[in-house]
């Protein structure tokens, strides 16, 4: 019988292996094909200083940011799943139950829409600063509205509810907002909600990754008591767990990996929902394990779905949140009907 830390690095090592031959590919295609041998010369060109061709430039300013993108796009969104299936004891539960994926749609429609009139930071920053505005008021709502009026304490069934009603708020008024819109407002509203990493710069692969290095360290911190959750409220205080601590944590924590990751590159569903299940499977409910497992797998998951969105139509690219759609409904569907819960 194999002992659980060889599982562990089994499946690990598989990972990083997937990883790093699916991130090759995203390098080497796309609506124009880059040989290894291109690809080494622009990187001598980049160390030397050398001026670049224009592979070289396509190379360094647009597929080599993007890659890296996908990377910690699909890892940021990953672990918010697992944090949120831990803290809801619930496999099925999605990233932005608490409203943060439906809040930054509405305050990135709001830019779109009244960017201009309400003055947001002109240049690059005014979508993102409006999608992270938006999904911090939402979740905020959340956490306010669903705390008992006696006791000041949030149940995970009250924050689940309150979450569930401030989704179809904030969804709402993204539907009006593209009912005012005119025709390229209501477009740039359209793709923006089906996702899409095809605005990639290293500023914003600059600000991604240093949001989910520092909630990764973060969560992995409070794995130990998101595991001892798992066996109920009340077990887990008795070992001395802070359970309000640890909601306002790992909420904020989520708030960070969601809204941020969705500033830059739109709502992508699915990546938090399956991900996490799918390694449960394999290895089962020890939160540390889902944590790295659902950061590797997370980041393969979105850079295949980006490799696929910019090669069915090549030279123009499908957004990113459709191909999750059509691949996340069927492989979310068998899941549920092959397996029951795991907690």
């Amino acid at each position: 019988m194999q002992r659980p830390w060889l599982t562990d690095r089994i499946v690990l090592s598989t990972l990083v292996i997937l990883l790093l031959v699916v991130w090759v590919l995203s390098l080497r295609f796309g609506a124009i094909a880059i040989s290894g041998s291109d690809i080494l010369l622009s990187i001598r060109q980049h160390i030397l200083q050398e001026e670049s061709d224009l592979t070289g430039r396509i190379f360094f300013d647009i597929r080599f940011p993007r890659a890296l993108e996908c990377l910690v796009v699909g890892a940021s969104l990953a672990m918010s799943g697992v944090l949120m299936q831990a803290l809801f004891r619930n496999p099925i539960v999605e990233p932005g139950l608490i409203g943060t994926s439906s809040g930054a749609a509405f305050g990135a429609s709001i830019y779109f829409v009244l960017g201009a009139t309400l003055h947001f930071p002109p240049g690059e920053w005014g979508l993102p600063v409006a999608a992270c505005t938006g999904g911090t008021v939402a979740t905020l709502l959340v956490f306010v509205l669903s705390r008992n009026r006696q006791s000041g304490k949030s149940s995970v069934i009250s924050l689940l509810l309150t979450g569930i009603a401030i989704n179809a708020l904030f969804l709402s008024g993204v539907g009006f907002s593209s009912y005012i819109a005119r025709d390229p407002q209501a477009r740039s509203i359209t793709f923006w909600n089906l996702g899409t990493l095809s605005g990639a710069s290293w500023s914003s692969v600059t600000v991604i990754s240093i949001t989910t290095i520092l909630c990764a360290l973060a969560a992995l911190r409070h794995t130990r008591q998101l595991n001892a959750l798992m066996m109920g409220e009340e077990e887990a205080r008795l070992l001395g767990v802070d359970i309000r601590r640890l909601q306002w944590t790992v909420m904020g924590i989520n708030v960070l990996l969601v809204a941020v990751a969705t500033a830059f590159v739109g709502v992508i569903s699915f990546v938090g929902l399956i991900v996490p299940h799918l390694l449960r499977m394999t290895r089962g409910s020890d939160n540390r394990f889902l944590l790295i497992s659902s950061a590797l797998l997370g980041a393969i998951v979105v850079t295949l779905a980006d490799l696929v969105a910019r090669l069915v139509l090549a030279p123009a690219e499908l957004p990113i949140g459709v191909v999750l759609s059509l691949v996340g409904v069927p492989v979310f569907i068998v899941l549920l009907r092959r397996t029951q819960t795991y907690f």
